[in-house]
């Protein structure tokens, strides 16, 4: 729908992903064994934002809560892509359960509930003008396309459906939000 044109020229991309961890000691929370809640769960958002502008972000700016052990358990950032697109999202472990995702174009938004986790009814929702339309889309049991992915791969010699070179570029635009939200200064990526 982004790609048709449906939505208008693309503008915003805003994406969350929070839960309440209760345990203090869940591996999350463990700064050596790379805990964090951008790593963890902002990864999604990011990711999702990076597969919809079809490119890599010109520059970041993050910012970040850290806990008691020294982890993000809430991290918020900005992305700026070519033709001025631009994305906010959030993570946390200090929040209620959200995940959503809000791509604004010019002539309509896109609503996609729960999309790091779909289940088998799945809807999305197109907002016009604040009129919204429901559109139901075929779900699946969560996990089987990666499984499918990967046995393709492995079997059948395909292509995997994310690249490595897209999942280091996922990692460096992490890394580079943890560098802004160390320094309180955007980082420009290309």
């Amino acid at each position: 729908m982004v790609d048709s044109g449906f939505i208008g020229d693309l503008r915003l991309i805003i994406g969350n992903f929070t839960f309440n961890i209760k345990n203090e000691n869940d591996i999350r929370l463990a700064p050596d064994l790379g805990g964090g809640s951008i790593w963890d769960i902002g990864c999604y958002p990011i990711s999702y934002s990076r597969y919809i502008t079809g490119g890599e972000p010109l520059e970041v700016f993050g910012w970040q809560r850290s806990g008691n052990s020294g982890v993000d358990e809430v991290f918020t950032g900005q992305l700026h892509f070519k033709a001025d697109v631009f994305t906010q999202f959030d993570s946390g472990f200090r929040s209620p359960y959200r995940s959503r995702v809000e791509i604004v174009g010019s002539e309509a938004a896109l609503v996609i509930p729960d999309p790091f986790k779909p289940g088998l009814d799945v809807e999305v929702l197109i907002d016009k003008d604040g009129e919204f339309e429901s559109i139901p889309m075929p779900g699946e049991e969560l996990y089987i396309g990666e499984i499918e992915n990967m046995a393709d791969v492995i079997l059948e010699k395909k292509s995997p459906q994310i690249s490595l070179e897209d999942s280091r570029n996922n990692i460096a635009t992490i890394l580079a939000l943890l560098r802004s939200a160390e320094s309180g200064e955007p980082v420009t990526l290309v």
